[in-house]
């Protein structure tokens, strides 16, 4: 800065000041598609330091206009401050597709949910093995519309400038995950609600619930391969046929559970969940 003169210095903090909604707008877009524990000052943060930087490299004679130039910034300054949150190792992701394996293995040979033991016995592990890998993979945990699965900074970030059509099907898909998150049997809503909506300590839901952290842990397992079955069942009918339900009442009570789902409501009802810029609307 000491080499710019004060004009220039003045030019830049007004293009700076004049574009602060641009990163607001950026970050609210990002924050629906990323977990509640992403902290939304941090990605401010991020996003305003990659603004004024754009600021200061724009140069009007390319004759792109400052907001497509500093978008293009400031979501790169985002993705980038996602990677630095995504610290889950591809060694992690892995532990976490044979934990679900095993765990819906062991669900349907006992018509209930394992315990930690039962899984810890199944994947040749101790107890806190399980749960210390279930801590971690929950920290990168992200609501993906195809899997809920974790998934690494770039599958978070969508491409901008959604058309009408990608907006609907957006739209469409987050009704559904609203729809479905309602239709869980209450102890799992609870949980996910709590946790992943209202951002309530585990502890505190444990409490609520009158079970152990380890319970909650375990619920909120189940949860999400709950959700994304669903929700495949309906959105993505070939991907759920790859992990088609086995025989029995445990495949009986999903089928209910997919059943609640599309009875929750119409394309119109979904749709009116959310505004036409893709954000919830208030409840």
């Amino acid at each position: 800065m000491s080499g710019e003169t004060p004009a220039v210095d003045r030019r830049q903090e007004d293009i700076v000041r004049a574009n602060m909604p641009l990163v607001g707008h950026l970050v609210r877009e990002m924050l629906v598609r990323v977990p509640a524990h992403v902290n939304r000052d941090d990605l401010l943060s991020a996003g305003y330091a990659a603004l004024v930087a754009a600021a200061r490299g724009f140069d009007k004679e390319r004759g792109v206009p400052f907001p497509r130039f500093a978008a293009a910034r400031v979501r790169g300054a985002l993705l980038d401050e996602l990677r630095g949150l995504d610290w889950a190792s591809r060694s992690v992701r892995q532990r976490a597709r044979r934990t679900d394996s095993a765990r819906e293995e062991l669900t349907a040979e006992l018509g209930r949910t394992p315990t930690v033991r039962e899984l810890a016995d199944r994947l040749g592990c101790t107890v806190e093995d399980v749960e210390h890998a279930a801590d971690d993979v929950q920290r990168a945990a992200v609501f993906s519309l195809q899997g809920f699965a974790t998934a690494t900074a770039d599958d978070i970030v969508t491409e901008p400038g959604a058309g009408p059509e990608e907006m609907l099907i957006r739209r469409e898909r987050l009704g559904y995950l609203r729809h479905a998150v309602d239709a869980l049997p209450d102890r799992l809503r609870v949980v996910v609600e709590g946790y992943f909506f209202g951002e309530r300590p585990m502890a505190e839901i444990a409490s609520e619930l009158g079970v152990s952290e380890s319970r909650v842990s375990q619920l909120r397992a189940e949860a999400l391969v709950l959700l994304r079955d669903g929700l495949n069942t309906h959105l993505d009918p070939a991907l759920a046929a790859e992990n088609p339900p086995k025989e029995g009442c445990v495949a009986r009570r999903r089928a209910a559970y997919y059943e609640r789902i599309a009875s929750r409501g119409t394309l119109r009802t979904r749709l009116a969940l959310t505004g036409p810029d893709g954000l919830p609307k208030a409840a």
